[in-house]
């Protein structure tokens, strides 16, 4: 794979990464339909957080293997020590979502996304795939938490009537992945990678990610009880396909990902204000009682 430099401009302004312990407390759980008494949308996002203990491990491991192909230079360090809190963040995303999950359990949810993942990551591990390709589906999944996050920070209404806890622990999470929305995506180029097979690790996570969301969430909602009722699929429609819904807000973003010269951190709002990582600062800045650092 050729050499890709990152774009001096764009490194200059990615934001410093600190480490943080969400203050809120899950140890007595939440409403079945925490999100204002919706059921696809509790159940929906039930299913992405089903995802995250196994995913977020996989991108800390894709993240460390390729770490250890990074020349240890003074042009590397800043990155280095982005990786290094990139990884602390993810892990403390695991933690918590560990113990979202246990609750959903808990409310006779049963979470296959986690077995689907760790089935897939292990064969790609007997088959010896190489860590510039980890890296690659790494960033791949890192842009489509990145675009979702961004309208999770821009528009009230994708939380609105949602319990405040759990409003705090989606944004508080949405934040932090806007904030290293980049850090995948630049070791991948800065170790060689190339955009061909950037193009192809994405477009298997698109239909990957789509199709376990869907399933999972198919089976949230049937465990749940609520699958057949009419009210759950008119929610599920407005979702996508209503006003800020998420086929509208997100289908341009995610498609910028195959432009040749696409970083994260170029942003297409005029406004400075308006980007995602002015809204992720913000967010972290008016909420910082949520939150403590710990590195």
């Amino acid at each position: 794979m050729p050499h890709r430099s990152i774009p001096t401009a764009v490194m200059a302004h990615a934001p410093s990464l600190t480490v943080r312990k969400l203050q809120v407390d899950l140890s007595q759980g939440f409403a079945r339909h925490w999100h204002g008494g919706d059921a696809f949308l509790s159940q929906y996002y039930n299913a992405l957080s089903m995802s995250f203990p196994v995913g977020e491990q996989s991108f800390i491991d894709s993240v460390r293997d390729g770490l250890k192909l990074l020349p240890d230079t003074l042009d590397n360090a800043a990155l280095r020590d982005t990786v290094t809190q990139f990884i602390g963040q993810e892990a403390t995303h695991r933690h918590v979502h560990g113990l979202y999950n246990a609750h959903l359990e808990k409310q006779g949810l049963v979470n296959r996304w986690q077995h689907w993942a760790t089935q897939r990551i292990d064969f790609g591990k007997k088959r010896g795939i190489h860590p510039l390709h980890w890296l690659a589906v790494t960033a791949a999944y890192e842009h489509c938490t990145a675009v979702f996050a961004d309208g999770t920070l821009r528009y009230d209404s994708w939380f609105a009537g949602a319990e405040p806890s759990l409003q705090t622990l989606w944004r508080w999470h949405a934040a932090e992945e806007t904030e290293h929305r980049a850090v995948a995506f630049d070791l991948y180029t800065t170790l060689g990678g190339n955009h061909t097979w950037r193009i192809r690790w994405y477009l298997y996570v698109l239909a990957l990610f789509t199709l376990d969301a869907g399933r999972q969430t198919v089976l949230n909602l049937w465990h749940d009880g609520s699958l057949f009722k009419p009210g759950t699929w008119w929610s599920a429609l407005k979702f996508f396909w209503g006003k800020d819904g998420m086929v509208w807000r997100c289908t341009g973003p995610l498609l910028s990902y195959f432009r040749r010269d696409f970083h994260p951190d170029q942003e297409a709002h005029s406004a400075p204000e308006a980007h995602g990582q002015a809204l992720a600062t913000r967010w972290l800045a008016d909420h910082a009682a949520s939150w403590r650092a710990v590195r």
